[in-house]
């Protein structure tokens, strides 16, 4: 029998999934549906094709121990390790959780627990949240605008919308992690230039004034505090999003000579209050927005403070975003710092990059912001807004005006569209859980143009491979950890997650 039919008959598929859905308590389409698991042992695979006839549609293959005899096989090794992961998730901004709040309880329940639940959906694993606002919340602020640190405070962005949401979300995964940054410091804490130190009352560009850097990491401090008392745990920061964007509605310009002072003033305040929250530096663009003096520029700020600084421990790595130049960069900063960690913090899609064309978005997204990045080192990737209306809000002027969110939902509430970055997300965290570790395959491996794939090893002994299939033809594979082996059928133009024990 062919590699082919022995797939086709192993192979338990589940209903297709369409684009759109209503959430409304009866499975729809693009809900998964949960029929008897075949008797036996069997691994699991998601599969979505950038035509949309499948979007995360689970089924089973047998798993056999009898000797494998297939030629096309994938073969994990898991002597071959590398880094241990984080998660994969999405952002949490204001904008999103206006338009969770707007949707009914149930049918928000609903697309929480498949989005986040590791038993009973796609076990998403991360979250990025904003420290004061950024350019999809309901307006500009900080979380002390006022100056004298004992006027901060949580605003209504946070109180009324994110951290109710973050606490649905936490109720159904506690394993959540989440990354916070800000878009700016208080004005108050604003120069124009740190020589003259002279005010910069503005939302938009100027410099954290030296003189304040002390009660800023304060201020950080403040904000994990406040969000411990909420029930929330910070897992990591990083100082600045986007430290070299001058332009943003709320916007701080940090270049690393900058940066690098503030970042032991803040991992000293983290030590001294009994934080332990992650500090990543840099989170920003991969060209480093074209400034010449800024290239490479967290390794820079590693050789300027060195390990011997209070709170060192917790500068652990490195964020970036693919706005500018390409993933090969993540590659170099790991030669130059391997005791360093990397994350992949911010993608979006939008108008400009035909950001709801599934067979536009599928591959590229695939290959660029999840596997690329994670084959590069990255412990953890999150995308952008989780979810925005289908008028690309609310937003702010001066922010993105034309961004899409991984999911946009109609007027009414009630039907939600999903976009490449939910299926690409989802398709890692459905197999790969937080504390997997990649691994290498066997160099004997499978080979085929346009077929890329990673594998890991979850913490539960289970097993992992992830694969994308950019090419025109369907590929027959056997996947295999040297003991087992199960056959998949790997569409043209598709992304396939398996699992197994």
């Amino acid at each position: 029998m062919s590699i082919l039919s022995i797939a086709t008959a192993l192979l338990f598929s589940m209903t297709s999934c369409n684009n759109e859905s209503s959430i409304d308590g009866t499975p729809r389409p693009d809900t998964p549906v949960t029929p008897g698991i075949p008797s036996g042992n069997v691994a699991t695979i998601y599969t979505t094709t950038s035509d949309g006839t499948q979007k995360l549609t689970k089924s089973f293959s047998e798993i056999s121990t009898a000797a494998n005899m297939a030629p096309s096989t994938i073969l994990v090794d898991p002597l071959q390790t590398y880094q241990t992961m984080d998660g994969f998730g999405f952002a949490i901004t204001y904008s999103t959780c206006y338009n969770l709040l707007k949707m009914s309880a149930e049918d928000r329940a609903a697309f929480l627990k498949q989005t986040y639940s590791e038993t009973e959906g796609y076990g998403v694993s991360y979250a990025r949240i904003s420290i004061g606002c950024n350019d999809f919340s309901s307006t500009e602020y900080t979380l002390c605008d006022e100056k004298g640190l004992e006027n901060f405070r949580l605003y209504s962005d946070e109180t009324q919308y994110v951290i109710p949401v973050l606490k649905e979300i936490l109720a159904i995964n506690p394993n959540v992690k989440i990354i916070a940054a800000p878009w700016t410091c208080p004005k108050w804490m604003k120069v124009s230039d740190i020589e003259t130190k002279k005010a910069f009352d503005s939302w938009t560009d100027g410099h954290l004034n030296p003189d304040y850097r002390k009660d800023y990491a304060q201020y950080f401090v403040k904000f994990i505090e406040a969000m411990k008392k909420e029930g929330i745990s910070i897992y990591a920061v990083s100082p600045q999003n986007e430290p070299l964007n001058k332009a943003n509605c709320a916007s701080l310009y940090m270049p690393w000579q900058e940066e690098a002072p503030f970042v032991a003033e803040l991992a000293g305040a983290f030590k001294q209050n009994g934080i332990s929250t992650k500090i990543y530096l840099f989170d920003h663009n991969y060209n480093y927005d074209n400034v010449a003096d800024q290239e490479d520029y967290p390794v820079k700020i590693y050789n300027a403070l060195g390990n011997e600084f209070e709170g060192s421990e917790l500068v652990v790595g490195a964020a970036y975003h693919d706005y500018g130049g390409n993933n090969s960069e993540l590659t170099d900063i790991h030669s130059q710092a391997t005791d360093k960690e990397l994350i992949f913090s911010e993608s979006s899609i939008g108008t400009w990059n035909d950001g709801r064309n599934l067979s536009k978005r599928l591959m590229e997204d695939m290959k660029n912001i999840t596997l690329g990045t994670v084959s590069k080192w990255c412990k953890a990737v999150l995308v952008w807004n989780l979810m925005l209306d289908v008028n690309m809000g609310p937003n702010l002027d001066g922010g993105c005006q034309t961004c899409y969110g991984a999911v946009d939902i109609a007027p009414g509430y009630k039907t939600i569209t999903r976009n490449s970055h939910y299926y690409v997300i989802s398709h890692m965290s459905s197999v790969v859980r937080p504390n997997a570790r990649r691994i290498g395959v066997a160099q004997r491996s499978l080979v085929k143009n346009g077929l890329v794939y990673s594998a890991f090893r979850n913490a539960d002994g289970s097993y992992a491979v992830v694969m994308l299939n950019s090419g025109d033809e369907i590929i027959p594979a056997t996947v295999s950890d040297g003991q087992n082996h199960f056959s998949v059928t790997v569409s043209a133009q598709s992304v396939v997650s398996c699992n197994w024990k």
